[in-house]
């Protein structure tokens, strides 16, 4: 039997705001307060270390966020996770909702 996430769930989860899951992604977090946004005033710079390295994470509007160290970026949560804790979809999910905490 194939277990899935609902999508009230999945929703919830793409609606957080990238910042919101940073708190829960990252060892350490924290917005640079010498960054001056240049194409979006709603731009910040967050310095975020997790236990798969060192990031330097760019967040844009609720969701959007760009890794600029490797030049890539996404829309929610849930592919911040991957990216940052080079998690699996589902364990992103899991991690984010307090099901499970993996490594990474």
């Amino acid at each position: 039997m194939r277990r899935t996430f609902s999508r009230a769930t999945l929703t919830a989860l793409r609606q957080m705001p990238s910042e919101d899951a940073l708190a829960v992604l990252a060892i350490y977090c924290k917005a640079d307060p010498t960054y001056v946004p240049v194409k979006d005033s709603r731009s910040r710079r967050w310095h975020v270390t997790t236990a798969s390295g060192d990031f330097e994470i760019l967040t844009t509007g609720p969701t959007k966020w760009y890794d600029t160290r490797a030049k890539k970026g996404g829309g929610g949560p849930i592919d911040l996770a991957m990216h940052l804790r080079q998690l699996s979809f589902v364990d992103a999910v899991k991690l984010l909702t307090g099901c499970e905490r993996p490594r990474g």
